[in-house]
């Protein structure tokens, strides 16, 4: 176990039931050139061995609220003092989907929602997520939706980071935290993360090696509260996620901040519904 105390915000452990899906093949040869650990399932106990190893507290898990799978609920149920989970959304499938993440919250540790934009090629900007948005604000439950350009070959103008620019004007409650980083747009991500106090950004599946300098200057100074660590493991694996960010200039603090602090407020503080 490293010296170090981690939360990890997007971690896999079911890859292999999606090896089958087309473009993430194409992500895994073309763009993360990786080979089959990419794939790679988990048992609660591999997955607590990963995260000891890398010297992870608490890693949280993705489940869909529509048919959610049993596998990774498990996770949660086994060690709740480890796994917490993030509850994958369709803003496109209506009301059925919002009471699905109702009762999903309700009885489990869910401690985020989350979107992914390139899935039905629709900006954050639109309409149709506007009840999803407000449903999270009801709950103070915070929201990840990725940005960024998608590893896999499909349109990514939908995940640039200015589409949230109208939605934390609209939603000034709404606890929002960009994921899989920003590129090639890390300079809008740093100036909306400055005008607004609720927005934030993990490096899910960014290799820390890899984050550009001004995003490490940004770290050090004034985004020091806004950038938190996640992995993609087994995508990238913790272990080197977390050695990598050991190497990264940053002053005093800074690195447990973005290791585990930043994620423990964010996702595991007490909510306050804003109507109790």
């Amino acid at each position: 176990m490293t010296g170090h105390r981690a939360i990890d915000c997007w971690v896999n452990v079911t890859m292999g039931e999606i090896r089958h899906v087309d473009y993430l093949k194409r992500a895994q040869e073309d763009y993360f050139k990786a080979g089959e650990e990419f794939f790679t399932s988990l048992s609660v106990d591999e997955c607590l061995a990963d995260m000891d190893e890398a010297g992870v507290e608490k890693a949280i898990l993705t489940v869909r609220v529509k048919d959610p799978s049993e596998a990774v609920l498990d996770f949660a149920r086994q060690r709740p003092d480890r796994f917490a989970l993030a509850a994958h959304v369709r803003p496109t499938a209506g009301l059925p989907e919002l009471w699905r993440l109702e009762d999903l919250v309700a009885e489990h540790p869910v401690v985020m929602a989350r979107v992914v934009p390139f899935d039905f090629d629709l900006p954050p900007s639109d309409a149709q997520y506007y009840p999803l948005y407000t449903k999270c604000v009801e709950m103070d439950l915070p929201l990840s939706i990725n940005t960024g350009l998608p590893g896999p070959p499909v349109p990514g103008e939908c995940q640039d980071p200015i589409h949230l620019d109208r939605v934390c004007y609209r939603f000034p409650l709404l606890r929002l935290c960009m994921a899989h980083g920003a590129d090639p747009w890390w300079s809008t991500a740093m100036r909306l993360m400055l005008k607004y106090p609720n927005l934030h950004l993990m490096t899910s599946a960014y290799s820390p090696k890899y984050l550009p300098p001004e995003v490490v200057h940004f770290m050090n100074t004034r985004g020091q509260d806004k950038i938190l660590y996640a992995s993609d493991h087994p995508v990238l694996s913790m272990k080197r996620c977390i050695a990598e960010a050991d190497q990264l200039d940053l002053r005093d603090g800074v690195l447990d901040k973005y290791l585990r602090s930043n994620a423990e407020r964010l996702f595991f503080s007490e909510r306050h519904p804003p109507r109790g």
